[in-house]
């Protein structure tokens, strides 16, 4: 069914129409299942589709809501699906089935979204960009080319070339943003804490680990963010609770707001020229809409807590290759792990219970230090990335290098290790080293699709807010929206 409002519409104008039985939740189906027919095949996106069941949820009766009716897919990574293939990219769970539901897969539902498939993701989701071994790169709509980014590139691919109006996704250093960046779309990754991993977990990745979506407007992000917010029982902790929903947030006032902006890169050593420019153009329109604009960043141990990230990503990557095999019942066999991954694990193994206190007493010092720059400043503006979009395969690990990771990882030698982190991490660094501070100290931060580079790719901007101040991004972020309009910006599609 082409249904050509479908293309032009956002979640929630999608869900008003079927509220209002203009069309059924059914033909909205069809409308997604054509286009992924259409779109898919360049670009990769969803790796599995689940079309008759879809098809009978469709027929409903489907729970009411705000978003009821709105066709929607899950990446593989985290949002396990009970009944349905859960592999993370990896072959060592490839024929796994999720036995039950994740509790955020579970709200999705309850939302009244309609499931038909899953995106793809780089193997556990260790890598800023979506090109695993197991199923192949996911590309970028607006230039096959290059990356979607990662590791929520198969969302961010399936929602730009319009298969799906928001998709879900999560972000461990950047795995939400750095897409959106790429692909031309706005993801708020919210609050340590504010959305569960219930059951399998407490906490991933050391608390960096937060669940979200990709959209094409503010207000479907807001919509979708109360749908799956809030702790469940037996966590761990929970960010401070929502004073309203945060779609009410959204056209509601921001106030006249400190903003702090930097041209510098985070973790990256230097800033490309139109990332930069990017950052420019954001802050010269922050301040014709009446904010304060101050030229500062917070100052951190940068090399410090590049460490204290990698320690903890290989920690956590030990951790998941040993879940993945107790769910298959077996151990890795040759082949069963990319050599980056397998290399990270075999990081993780070398290290001790003290290096990861310690990385952890590294993160939290600097998470007051940062929380304290936020005492004085509301927002902060940055690039979300230190380079524009990059060709498919570009951060990929050197033939020698990963001659080299298959080596050291049988070798187990914590030196060399250490030696081949601190290369291949400098690289991605200096690539995608903007985001991850935030999943390190805990805060709320977005990026906005403003601007676009040389070779007319997207380029994002990310605006930081204070811990637990989610609804003061989406009044922000909407103001922004609503003076520089985004939603019909589109990559030529099928």
């Amino acid at each position: 069914m082409r249904l050509p409002e479908y293309d032009r519409l956002d979640a929630l104008g999608l869900a008003e129409l079927v509220a209002r039985r203009e069309v059924t939740a059914l033909e909205l189906l069809e409308a997604a299942l054509e286009r992924a027919d259409r779109r898919n095949p360049p670009i990769n996106a969803i790796v599995a589709r689940y079309d008759d069941e879809a098809r009978a949820r469709a027929r409903g009766p489907l729970p009411a809501g705000p978003l009821s009716g709105v066709p929607f897919l899950l990446k593989d990574l985290l949002a396990a699906w009970k009944g349905h293939p859960y592999t993370c990219s990896s072959r060592l769970l490839a024929g796994f089935v999720a036995p039950e539901d994740a509790e955020t897969v579970r709200r999705f539902q309850a939302a009244g979204l309609v499931l038909f498939g899953q995106t793809n993701t780089p193997e556990l989701g260790v890598m800023g960009v979506t090109e695993p071994a197991l199923r192949g790169p996911t590309r970028n709509p607006w230039n096959p080319a290059f990356t979607s980014g990662g590791s929520s590139g198969g969302s961010a691919a399936a929602v730009a070339a319009r298969i799906v109006p928001a998709a879900h996704g999560n972000d461990g250093g950047g795995s939400l943003r750095i897409p959106a960046s790429v692909c031309g779309l706005f993801a708020l990754k919210a609050t340590r804490g504010r959305v569960t991993l219930a059951p399998a977990f407490g906490e991933a990745l050391g608390g960096f680990a937060v669940e979200g979506v990709l959209t094409r407007s503010v207000r479907d992000s807001a919509a979708l963010l109360d749908a799956i917010d809030g702790p469940a029982p037996g966590d761990p902790y929970a960010a401070p609770p929502k004073a309203r929903p945060f779609l009410a947030e959204v056209g509601a006032p921001p106030g006249r707001l400190r903003i702090a902006f930097t041209r510098e890169g985070l973790f990256a050593r230097s800033t490309d020229p139109d990332c930069a420019a990017a950052v420019d153009a954001a802050a010269r329109l922050l301040a014709d809409l009446g904010h304060e604009l101050v030229e500062a960043r917070p100052e951190f141990p940068r090399d410090a807590l590049a460490r204290a990230y990698l320690v903890t990503l290989a920690a956590q990557t030990a951790a998941d290759v040993e879940l993945a095999a107790r769910h298959v019942g077996r151990r890795p066999r040759g082949g069963d792990l990319e050599p980056e991954t397998a290399a990270l694990a075999a990081g993780g193994r070398a290290l001790s219970a003290q290096d990861l206190v310690l990385a952890r007493v590294e993160l939290e010092r600097a998470s007051r230090g940062v929380a304290a720059f936020f005492e004085h400043h509301d927002a902060l503006l940055t690039p979300t990335l230190a380079r524009p979009p990059v060709r498919v395969g570009a951060l990929a690990a050197r033939s020698h290098e990963r001659l080299a990771l298959r080596f050291v990882a049988r070798l187990g030698s914590r030196r060399l290790l250490e030696r081949l982190f601190d290369e291949l991490g400098s690289r991605s660094f200096d690539a995608t080293g903007n985001t991850m501070l935030f999943n390190q100290t805990g805060q709320p931060a977005m990026s906005l699709p403003l601007h676009f580079s040389r070779d007319g790719l997207p380029i994002g901007v990310q605006v930081v807010g204070r811990f637990g101040d989610e609804a003061a991004l989406f009044r922000l972020a909407a103001q922004v929206e609503d003076a520089a309009p985004w939603r019909d910006r589109a990559p030529s599609l099928p």
